[in-house]
């Protein structure tokens, strides 16, 4: 199960949170989904083994995806804990209201429901950042990216107002913070798994194991961080051929995109970068789908449409041989 580890913790976290386990439970969810939409058309496509195999013991690995599957699974948790507190269903936290009643800027004022992110990055701290009981470099990492997915909720908020004034003159507004929509955040740290930077550690004195020289080159490191920036220890391998034991599942099988409405540049080179460039043959396969057709409106105000069986052209990575 890709959110063994997660569940593992909710089972023997303080009995005082469990009350929160089935929304960080959520949480980590929607941010693998969210991970699996924005690497939908990547040799590495977030397969589900992701999340397990970046906190299990034996086979952490450091890479630039792992990073994003730390930022993205920790801000899911933030973020639906944040959100689940707005709509009451915690009985110890509510709106954000801290700020209300201070002038915010020329023409308007804090008031309202902010979401209250504070209580969604404390209580995501302690259930995500538990999973990492390492103290090496790799752990150090996994603990930074988690904090880049959090900064990244905050970071996407949105200002919400309302006017007030004589007859809807507006002369003066109360606005609050609210959460963006999570493709927003998603699309926020895709661009910095894309700037993500590698670090450069000092193997020498790396080997000294746990003495204050290895921890000295690591603090060392990390120093020339910026806290908002995804980092990564192992370049990736190429994604193209499986192995089962690190859950690269390889891109033969894949579909791929070649023709259709609206596909942007990088989703139009999907076969090549799926399946040429992997040594792999495109292969097109037939496939019936049923779909709304002869539509038509009818005065007022429905439309009504026929179910028609359809002929669509799908492409897979497949053999050469």
């Amino acid at each position: 199960l890709c959110f063994r580890s997660v569940n593992n913790f909710l089972m023997t976290g303080p009995k005082a949170y469990l009350t929160y386990s089935s929304s960080v439970a959520a949480g980590a969810h929607s941010g693998m989904e969210e991970c699996k939409f924005q690497f939908g058309w990547e040799r590495w496509n977030c397969p589900e083994s992701a999340l397990q195999l970046s906190t299990h013991n034996r086979l952490r690995s450091a890479t630039r995806e792992t990073s994003f599957v730390h930022a993205i699974s920790s801000a899911g948790v933030m973020y639906t804990l944040t959100r689940n507190c707005s709509l009451g269903d915690f009985e110890s936290c509510g709106c954000d209201d801290s700020r209300n009643g201070r002038v915010g800027g020329r023409g308007w004022v804090w008031g309202g429901c902010s979401d209250n992110v504070e209580f969604g990055e404390r209580i995501s701290k302690l259930f995500v950042d538990a999973l990492e009981t390492g103290h090496d470099t790799r752990a150090l990492i996994n603990l930074h990216n988690n904090e880049v997915g959090r900064l990244a909720v905050k970071a996407t908020m949105n200002r919400a107002c309302k006017c007030h004034g004589v007859s809807g003159s507006c002369s003066i507004q109360t606005c609050w913070l609210q959460l963006a929509e999570f493709r927003e955040i998603g699309n926020y740290l895709k661009i910095k798994y894309d700037q993500a930077h590698k670090l450069e550690m000092d193997k020498r004195r790396m080997r000294a194991g746990n003495s204050a020289d290895s921890r000295g080159a690591t603090a060392e490191t990390f120093h020339h961080v910026h806290p908002t920036e995804l980092v990564f220890l192992e370049d990736s391998p190429d994604y193209c051929t499986r192995n089962a034991s690190l859950g690269h599942h390889g891109t033969e099988g894949r579909e791929c995109l070649q023709t259709g409405k609206n596909l942007s540049q990088w989703e139009k080179r999907s076969c090549r970068r799926l399946c040429t460039e992997c040594g792999l043959r495109v292969e097109e396969r037939r496939t019936e789908v049923v779909a709304s057709c002869n539509c038509k409106f009818h005065w007022c105000c429905t439309v009504r449409c026929e179910q028609c069986q359809q002929l669509v052209a799908k492409y897979f990575c497949a053999r050469r041989d």
